[in-house]
This record gives C-alpha cells, structure tokens and sequence, in this order.
C-alpha cells in the first residue's frame, strides 16, 4: 500500500502499545530489511518512511480510539482485530479520506474470538465493499517446516473447545452457559488419597462468607485435588487453624497461592496474606512457598486453561478431584456466564465461584508458561 500511494501516509495499529511495538512493528521491519527495502525509522514519533516512495507509515495503538482524529489516510492496517473495540475501526474507516491517494484500503487480522463484533460485521452480515480471506489449518507451510507438531503441542494444552478457536480458527461459542464445560462429573471426579512426600498446594480465595480453600498436589501434569475448605463466617486465621487440624505436621512442604488482592490490607492493618504468614511462622511445615502473583492473569486464560486442564483437546483429563469436594464440584458444574455477555455471573448464587477461582490461581501458577500460545505463530483469518 506504501508504494501503491506514493508520497502519502498509511497507519498499522495494534490493541495496546506493547503488542504494537514487540509483535506488530517488529515483524514489518524485520521484512523490510530482509528484502532490503529502503526506509528510516524514526522511533522518537513512531513512524517508518519509504525512501524511494517518500511515503510514510504510523504506528498507533488503538484502545484510545479518540486519539486517532486527524490527518487524512491513504490507507490502514488493524492486527489483532478480535481485541480492538467496533469504534476504533469505525474511527479508522472515517480517515480513509486522502484526496490524493491513488487506492485507499483498509484491512486487518485475526483469530476468532467468540461471536463478537468482528464476526457479525465480517462474517454473518458483511457490509458491502468488505472481503473476508479465511487461512485454513495446515496451509502455513513455513510454521509446518519448521515445527511439524505445532497443532500437536497446541492439542495437548488447550481444551477442544478452545483448540477449535485458537488452533483451527474455527468459530465457536466461548461465552455461553457453563464456564467450566470441560467438567465430566465420571471422568473428572475420584476418591483421591495423599502422597505425604509431595508437597501440599494450599490455594485460597479470601471472602468473610464463606472463606473458600482448595487443597492439592500436582504429579507432573496432573493436578489431584484432595480437599476443600468452606468456612462459613470465618477469618482468615480460623481458615489457617482448620487447615493445620486437617493435615498436621505434612512433612512433604507447602505451597500457598492466593489472587493478588491477598496482598492487600485489611481494615485490621494486616493483610490476608500476612496473616497466613504470621500463621506459619512457627516452621511446622517447613519453609512455606508463597506463590502469590502481583498481578492476577486475565479471567480469559485462566478459565481456558482450567478447561484444558480438565478436558484437553487430546482427550487427556489433568485435573481429578476428591468425591468429598461437593462444593468445588458443585461450582465447576453451576457457574456460568451472564447471559449475552463474557463475564462470570457471580451475582446468582453467593456461595458460587469462590472454589473454582481459587483452584484457577494455583494451575495458572503451576502451568500457564507451558500453555501459553507461540506468538507470531498464531493463525490469522
């Protein structure tokens, strides 16, 4: 398009200014100088120029889509589609304006994300003068040559649901009924008993009512869940006390995961966290590994890689629970989303979400880097 429109200014944008700038902008200029196009890069305003065109290209993130008034485009370029908002495009679309481009053209990529905007525009109603070229599974023969089992490795790490999305770019429904899908309870469900020299996975979500723990050990891929703990009314410190009389002195460690916001300070002046701390003080079990993240993960990835986990799309279930957590069974069975949207209704029972949550930090903690997808090696449509 820069050399379609010689002299004029196009712009590639991305969701965020992060994945602009390490995926996006990294991967254009790194095809400029492979095939030895002349062009300046001037990193102080964020644009690229053409030294045999004189035309220019933008680089803007566009979840402020506001910012994107302006000057005229000849052209645009939007990666990542599925994760910028319909204004934004629409904003993009009002700039393809340059009295003096020779094509003006908009375009993007994606992965399918659900029955979103992108889908409704793009694919069920396309609005008249938009084309939509869908890239098949396999056909990346490069990724293939140098990665024969790509989609393998993604089989074994996404649940099928999700590998239908990611993988074949098919499009499903990611965000109706059920959160946890994957739940079987005849496949997922055993009477479990404790390795007492494999440490102890202590995984805690903080509410008044009810205070809601799970306890675990994982072998390798698997995650064996052996307990819940459901207080109703309780303190933190009475969850540590009902702990310590269900598994005394566990001579194999101890780890303890909780979301972020354990860290925080209560109106007591001390933490949830630190009251779990001063709690295990004593060294009865060890030295206790705290697993808390800074940051919790998006709720996205963590319930698609808790349905992985219980159901991938290898047909490998990693994730067995006790026949004693009814609770936790209960709440992989129930929870589900609010209707017509993405977002877990925690609204409908008070006693729903917190177990599920709290198992979803410690197998985010345990495996996320080994199920996080290869970017740049995502399929696009």
């Amino acid at each position: 398009m820069s050399y379609v429109n010689p002299g004029r200014t196009g712009l590639i944008g991305a969701p965020t200014y992060p994945m602009l700038r390490d995926a996006t902008v990294s991967s254009l200029i790194e095809a400029l100088e492979k095939n030895k196009i002349p062009h300046e890069v001037n990193r102080a305003e964020n644009f690229v120029l053409f030294k045999e065109t004189k035309s220019k290209i933008l680089f803007r993130a566009v979840e402020e889509f506001e910012r994107l008034r302006g000057s005229n485009l000849a052209w645009f370029g939007v990666d990542e589609l599925t994760y910028t908002s319909e204004g934004a495009w629409l904003r993009l679309e009002g700039r393809l304006r340059d009295p003096k481009a020779t094509r003006l053209c908009g375009f993007a990529v994606w992965t399918p994300k659900g029955f979103d905007w992108v889908y409704e525009r793009f694919i069920a109603k396309p609005v008249r003068g938009y084309e939509t070229v869908v890239a098949k599974p396999f056909e990346n023969r490069f990724l293939l040559e140098q990665i024969p089992d790509y989609y393998e490795r993604l089989r074994s790490s996404y649940d099928a649901r999700f590998f239908e999305q990611e993988a074949l770019g098919e499009y499903v429904s990611m965000h109706a009924g059920r959160v946890y899908y994957a739940f079987d309870r005849k496949a997922n469900v055993a009477k479990l008993s404790i390795d007492r020299w494999r440490p102890l996975l202590w995984a805690l979500d903080f509410n008044v009512d009810p205070m809601s723990s799970v306890v675990a050990q994982v072998v390798g891929p698997e995650v064996i869940v052996l307990d819940e703990i459901v207080l109703s009314r309780a303190t933190t410190s009475q969850a540590c006390e009902e702990f310590a009389r269900r598994f005394p002195g566990h001579s194999g460690g101890l780890a303890i995961y909780a979301d972020a916001s354990g860290a925080n300070m209560q109106t007591t002046g001390k933490s949830d966290l630190a009251m779990v701390r001063e709690f295990f003080r004593s060294g009865e079990y060890g030295e206790v590994d705290y697993k808390v993240p800074l940051k919790n993960p998006p709720v996205r990835d963590r319930i698609a890689l808790m349905n992985a986990k219980l159901a991938a799309a290898d047909g490998q279930r990693m994730l067995k629970i006790d026949a004693g957590c009814t609770e936790l069974i209960k709440d992989l069975e129930q929870v589900t989303y609010k209707e017509g949207s993405q977002v877990v209704d925690k609204e409908r029972d008070a006693k729903r979400t917190h177990l599920s949550d709290a198992l979803g930090y410690l197998v985010w903690r345990e495996f996320e880097s080994k199920a996080a997808p290869m970017e740049g090696n995502r399929r696009l449509v």
